[in-house]
């Protein structure tokens, strides 16, 4: 979550200086390359924690042999699944009520 949050602060930031320099007049692509280099110092001089937090993540998922990240929900009912006697019958053709 920390990484999606990060990002969306840095998009956020491109697109208000990215609308600062096209009011400033300094065309669409000088004004992409700005905001660009903005954003990024703007999150690296005051984003530290949330930075920081984003790289966590990343470093977490693509670590080789990572256990999967798992929700509560999944939790729920893979304890659920593991709780069923598995001797007990399904029948899947009957239609539910």
């Amino acid at each position: 979550m920390a990484f999606l949050k990060f990002s969306a602060l840095r998009l956020l930031l491109i697109v208000v200086f990215y609308v600062a320099c096209m009011l400033l007049g300094l065309g669409i692509f000088f004004s992409a390359v700005v905001a660009a280099i903005l954003a990024w110092c703007v999150t690296y001089l005051f984003a530290r924690d949330l930075r920081d937090a984003a790289a966590a993540t990343l470093q977490r998922r693509l670590t080789p042999g990572a256990p999967p990240v798992r929700t509560a929900v999944e939790l729920d009912d893979a304890a659920a699944e593991d709780a069923l006697d598995p001797n007990t019958p399904v029948n899947t053709d009957r239609k539910r009520r």
